[in-house]
């Protein structure tokens, strides 16, 4: 199963919050598949069981907690709360691990920690404040590792123009978070 997006899953949480059914199947499902990996890989392989009544305790919860679900803070980072306390609550019973603490926080799948989710949604605005040819030649180049031959071909535009532009959005950027919004960028 291909990875999915923060904002992908937010979607269709919010989409199911509204009625929409099928968002909430697609929903599940794809939460079913990161909740195998998510607690086969703390739990190991051994006991698929272990795994699959984790997995139904986790989507249960999610089912009866989804009204407390705050629209405006990231999906994944509540989601993940609410597996980490189910998988805290396993080891608890099973006599199996005496603990789960900060640990348990660093090992969640990175994209969709509360920081980095944060983070991106911060690199978003900010990005939003550029022209979006600039702002898409930042992303390309700068987060996804595009090269500047790559980038200039999918703006229609030349590499040297494409240099020209990530550098000075860069620079408005950067004089943007010093709060230097008077200086001419």
């Amino acid at each position: 199963m291909p990875d999915v997006t923060e904002s992908e899953l937010k979607v269709l949480m919010l989409l199911s919050l509204d009625g929409d059914e099928a968002a909430y199947r697609c929903l599940l499902d794809v939460l079913r598949h990161l909740l195998e990996r998510y607690y086969g890989r703390r739990l190991g392989r051994s006991d698929r069981s272990e795994v699959d009544d984790l997995v139904q305790e986790t989507l249960l919860a999610l089912h009866q907690r989804r009204i407390t679900y705050d629209r405006d803070r990231p999906f994944t980072a509540w989601f993940f709360t609410i597996a980490r306390h189910k998988l805290v609550d396993h080891h608890r019973r099973t006599g199996g691990r005496g603990h789960v603490g900060l640990e348990a926080v660093d090992e969640m799948p990175d994209g969709y920690r509360e920081d980095a989710v944060s983070a991106q949604m911060d690199i978003q605005r900010l990005l939003a404040g550029l022209p979006a040819w600039q702002a898409e030649a930042i992303r390309q180049v700068r987060l996804d590792g595009r090269s500047i031959t790559e980038a200039a071909l999918h703006a229609g535009r030349s590499e040297s123009m494409v240099k020209v532009g990530i550098h000075r959005g860069i620079k408005a950027l950067a004089a943007r978070l010093r709060g230097d919004h008077d200086k001419d960028e």
